[in-house]
């Protein structure tokens, strides 16, 4: 059996290998109770090794915060860009679907082929405004109070107007993934009509680089179990790839 420094050099090297470690996993690993697993956790959040979370431990802050959305768009575009190409390339002909708002989704928006006949719900302005030099794309606009970090639409009279219709997918962007909290967004209010968004919808497709990963915003959207799919890049980890596909989500890596 290790000893202490023995097991804070294993959970560390863990860490640093996939993003996030669990303490269920640690236990039988390691041969250990849950209660000195959560201790030794406990001491290297002290030093500032790592962050707790709730059943487990990631090695970035996985608390986000609220940004400007022309600040969020310079970051990982590269990156972003290629989760936009992939999501375009899921549309078929003649689809309606449901676009939330984030600077991801707003790459999606650009790469969507012009020739593809769409009717196209959206809550973000730089999305339908993206999208209405298109004359094969019928954009409707959502309404209600603007959330100005993020150039979109929330509140009561958006989710009045969602109650209407019913899509063939919906394409979300997120603050934070979480194994164990879920799907997250900085505001509540965003949340709570993206979780209206998701129960007008058939499939919901999830796109988010992979430095989401591991983090947690304020608002939750939902549990990653009603989540079909989810675009990322490269440096998603393994192990949350397979936790993932345990839960049936099907993962795209570009």
């Amino acid at each position: 059996m290790m000893n202490l420094a023995e097991r804070h050099q294993f959970i560390l090297s863990r860490l640093q290998r996939d993003q996030y470690i669990n303490v269920v996993d640690l236990c039988k690993e390691l041969k250990v109770s849950s209660v000195t697993i959560r201790k030794d956790l406990k001491l290297l959040e002290d030093k500032s090794l790592l962050f707790r979370t709730h059943g487990g431990a990631t090695i970035n802050n996985p608390y986000t915060v609220d940004r400007p959305v022309n600040e969020k768009e310079k970051i990982q575009s590269t990156e972003k860009n290629k989760i936009g190409m992939a999501a375009a390339a899921l549309l078929n002909d003649n689809d309606s679907i449901v676009i939330a708002s984030g600077t991801t989704v707003l790459y999606f928006a650009k790469n969507i082929a012009p020739a593809t006949n769409l009717t196209v719900v959206t809550s973000a302005l730089n999305v339908a405004l993206e999208l209405m030099r298109e004359p094969s794309i019928e954009v409707i606009q959502l309404g209600g109070l603007l959330r100005k970090s993020s150039s979109s639409v929330m509140g009561a009279y958006a989710e009045q107007v969602l109650q209407d219709f019913y899509f063939n997918k919906l394409f979300l962007g997120v603050d934070g993934i979480d194994l164990d909290f879920g799907i997250t967004t900085t505001n509540a209010m965003e949340a709570h009509l993206n979780r209206k968004m998701i129960g007008a919808s058939q499939k919901t497709i999830v796109l988010a680089d992979s430095t989401k990963f591991g983090k947690r915003g304020f608002g939750k959207i939902c549990g990653l179990e009603e989540i079909d799919h989810i675009i990322t890049d490269k440096g998603i980890s393994e192990q949350i790839v397979k936790h993932l596909e345990g839960l049936g989500v099907t993962v795209t890596i570009v």
